[in-house]
């Protein structure tokens, strides 16, 4: 395959890396001042990336005719479905974060960039179909969430938060390149291809190690059980913008990332991982509904919300099938518009003075006061609870209709009961919301563009949504189709 067809095929890449570039020279020579005119930047190249992903997505590409660079990248449907939802929640966080940084005075020109240039890296993740190209998306996508964590350099808690992300995030890239290794040193190649046909016969001990370290690094990117205890301290301490890109687009590199790797590197092997993707599943959905039940802040319970909805998703992976796979992709792109909605809702959460508001207790009362925000919060929650006729539901069943399928009836009843403990701590907003006396503190009123995303979300996660569920089923059967058919 000719270099100017593989260039073809990573225009979206090519187009968000040049947009990048311009944009640090803009910056540079602009200054902060520049900052909004950078995100409008951002989001347009987004746009336009969006735009030439769509076609591979439409088009049911797979295979040899999606393979670039001699096989180091995959423009296939699976990863043209994984960067659409990339893309729309990397410009929601753009979005919504120019009112909040400019009230406190710390708008700077390096958040679009930033943005941008971990979109990129998260591009690369999701087509890599060799471990070089997995690890160098990885980190590219990493280096500027290190610094996003800590963004908010006047909030000790933004400091700590990127320092602790930072030092466990080193620590997960190593476990995961000290896997790389050992499966590059037992089956003599980095291209999935080349693994999976390697190891055919069998899975040596070797083998087994290497795979086994690189699923404990990629759980620390996707915040499972057990290496989800950065989730909560970050998620608190990074500016709500930050948090709500950290919630949303490299969850979906992440997990997508661990699909292509699980299915079609060792996807002969699933009898191997499946313990281990099962463990982590089940430990996810537990920890993160009894741990999110004393939670006084509600950006930390959604951080625990969201270790417990990847419990979820991950058991869609843990089938092995194709079901499965497209089950968890349904489920992805409805846990995006759940948490750009949440998210949006905590930013929309200010006092008279536009401080930022996060103690659960200070939102008492609030359907008397904003009756709508009121409205649209508890929408998110009853969603995230998998509450029908919610649209979060919907992302529930079909994850558990796949796990019924590929026979795993007891892992689907335990999840099944594990979401109990989960739906009460959602309640409990929700009653502190309507039934507690109003603590009069929320009193700020959101710009347009936050109440457009708002109402954008609460019309995805609402009843409404099931219109579009046939559409987005064949899209996700599409995309894991691509998955499989590689493989």
């Amino acid at each position: 395959m000719g270099w100017l067809i593989s260039l073809r095929m990573i225009a979206a890449e090519d187009i968000l890396s040049l947009t990048g570039l311009i944009m640090l020279l803009v910056a540079a020579w602009g200054g902060d001042k520049t900052a909004r005119a950078l995100t409008w930047l951002g989001v347009a190249a987004l746009a336009t990336a969006a735009w030439f992903t769509v076609p591979a997505l439409c088009h049911d590409v797979m295979g040899q005719e999606a393979s670039a660079f001699f096989g180091q990248y995959s423009a296939d449907s699976f990863a043209a479905y994984s960067k659409l939802l990339i893309y729309i929640a990397a410009a929601a966080s753009l979005l919504v974060a120019p009112s909040f940084f400019e009230r406190q005075g710390q708008m700077r020109a390096e958040y679009p960039l930033l943005i941008v240039f971990a979109v990129v890296g998260m591009g690369l993740m999701v087509s890599a179909t060799n471990l070089l190209t997995l690890y160098i998306g990885l980190e590219l996508n990493s280096l500027a969430a290190y610094v996003l964590a800590a963004s908010s350099r006047g909030d000790n808690r933004s400091a700590e938060a990127g320092l602790k992300y930072f030092v466990l995030g080193a620590l997960a890239s190593g476990i995961l390149l000290f896997g790389m290794s050992l499966t590059y040193g037992f089956a003599g190649t980095t291209s999935f291809e080349g693994i999976r046909a390697v190891l055919h016969g069998g899975l040596s001990t070797g083998a087994l190690f290497g795979l086994t370290f690189m699923l404990a690094g990629l759980a620390f990117k996707v915040s499972a059980v057990p290496f989800h205890m950065w989730t909560p301290d970050v998620y608190e301490g990074a500016p709500t913008p930050v948090t709500t890109f950290f919630a949303t687009a490299p969850k979906v590199a992440a997990l997508s990332l661990t699909m292509r790797v699980a299915l079609f590197a060792f996807g002969e092997h699933v009898q191997v991982w499946q313990q281990i993707v099962v463990f982590v599943a089940v430990a996810s959905i537990i920890v993160g509904a009894l741990g999110a039940i004393g939670q006084g802040n509600i950006k930390r319970l959604l951080a625990y919300s969201s270790i417990n909805n990847v419990g979820f998703i991950l058991i869609g992976l843990a089938t092995g099938t194709p079901s499965g796979a497209a089950a968890m992709l349904v489920y992805l792109a409805i846990y995006v518009a759940m948490s750009v909605g949440g998210f949006v809702a905590v930013l929309m959460l200010r006092d008279a003075e536009g401080n930022q508001i996060e103690a659960i207790s200070d939102i008492a009362g609030l359907s008397r006061t904003q009756p709508l925000l009121a409205g649209a919060l508890a929408m998110v929650m009853f969603s995230l609870a998998g509450i029908p006729p919610l649209f979060g539901f919907w992302g529930k069943f079909v994850v558990f209709q796949a796990a019924v399928a590929a026979g795993m009836v007891p892992i689907a009843v335990i999840a099944i009961v594990g979401s109990v403990p989960a739906a009460f701590y959602y309640l409990k907003v929700v009653k502190v919301m309507y039934f507690d006396e109003p603590a009069g503190k929320a009193a700020g009123r959101g710009d347009a563009v936050h109440i457009a995303l708002l109402c954008l979300s609460m019309v995805a996660i609402s009843p409404l949504g099931y219109l579009a569920s046939g559409w987005l089923g064949g899209l996700a059967k599409a995309a894991a189709d691509a998955l499989f058919h590689a493989a």
